[in-house]
């Protein structure tokens, strides 16, 4: 049975950069910008470093005091946000 790879810690570095190590033992610096882009949920996030400081781990997630969070699995499998998926089929329609 395979498991479901998280978030163990995360570590905030230079906005919009974070160290994140997943449950796997995998470490990967990774910068959000694909990810806190656009919507309102993440205007915070984008624009005040001292809130952006203030990521945690919830469940295995990235999130933040406002109820922003990034999926683990479109972090670990560098994947498309699921906002960005919608944008895009709505463009082609």
């Amino acid at each position: 049975m395979s498991q479901f790879i998280r978030v163990q810690s995360v570590e905030p570095l230079d906005a919009p950069c974070v160290r994140v190590v997943f449950t796997n033992g995998e470490q990967r610096e990774i910068d959000l910008t694909p990810y806190i882009a656009t919507g309102p949920i993440f205007e915070l996030v984008r624009t005040d470093r001292a809130f952006f400081q203030s990521v945690a781990v919830d469940g295995g997630t990235l999130t933040w005091p406002n109820g922003a969070d990034i999926d683990p699995d479109v972090l670990y499998y560098s994947g498309t946000p699921p906002w960005a998926q919608a944008v895009s089929q709505a463009e082609s329609l």
